[in-house]
């Protein structure tokens, strides 16, 4: 996959997922550009060819202009920031639904639409590759997490949408949706889980670099299944 000289935007580019994307774009030769929260974060990739932007919130309209608009003509877009909430129903206040909305719904459409703006001033078309859930494909599977679950169901339509509305500019737009992966953070919160069923990151990161490359010359619309033998 040829990424040499091609920009890349990747949200969520210092977790667990978004660490092994970074790493297998810039073994193809990609320039990544990676928004963070934190300032511990900021030095994640020292020494490395990544632009590390300060980013404080991916769901504040303006914050996100502002930050595609810092950057060159993108290539692709890669919208792995979220976040993740485990509550019943009855314990699910207004304000963590709001929070899993923004988080994961709105902060996907931000960034979306931010990304469609750079990629037309690069005139070259692109790729946006978002990440939804198994949750939103099997909804029964998002009991106790039912606030977590529509906001990636809503990930998933949207990435959806948008592959039908971009196609004709040579932007295709696809969601992965994976199962639990396997990270430090999940291993260490699941100690009696099969690790050996759960997808690795880097398996995963493969699926969306594949999508996000100059290779993928059909598939958009896609909602992709990285579910490994889990």
């Amino acid at each position: 996959m040829d990424y040499r000289d091609r920009n890349v935007m990747v949200t969520g580019g210092t977790g667990a997922l978004g660490r092994a994307v970074v790493a297998a774009l810039l073994a193809h030769g990609a320039r990544c550009h990676v928004p963070y929260r934190d300032a511990q974060d900021k030095d994640v990739f020292k020494g490395q060819p990544v632009s590390m932007i300060s980013a404080a919130n991916l769901a504040d309209e303006a914050a996100v202009r502002s930050l595609y608009a810092g950057l060159p003509a993108l290539w692709a877009s890669i919208h792995i920031a979220g976040g993740f909430a485990f509550a019943p129903l009855a314990e699910t206040t207004g304000e963590i639904l709001r929070r899993q909305i923004d988080d994961n719904l709105v902060s996907c459409f931000l960034c979306c639409r931010e990304a469609v703006g750079a990629m037309r001033r690069g005139k070259a078309g692109g790729r946006i590759v978002n990440v939804a859930a198994r949750q939103a494909l099997e909804p029964r599977m998002g009991a106790k997490m039912s606030a977590y679950t529509a906001a990636k169901a809503g990930v998933a339509a949207l990435s959806a949408a948008l592959g039908e509305e971009l196609a004709g500019e040579g932007i295709l737009v696809n969601a992965i949706v994976p199962s639990i992966m396997d990270t430090p953070t999940n291993r260490r919160d699941m100690p009696k889980a099969n690790f050996d069923a759960w997808p690795k990151v880097e398996e995963v990161a493969a699926t969306i670099l594949f999508l996000a490359s100059p290779e993928n010359k059909l598939t958009r619309s896609g909602l992709v299944p990285v579910f490994g033998k889990s």
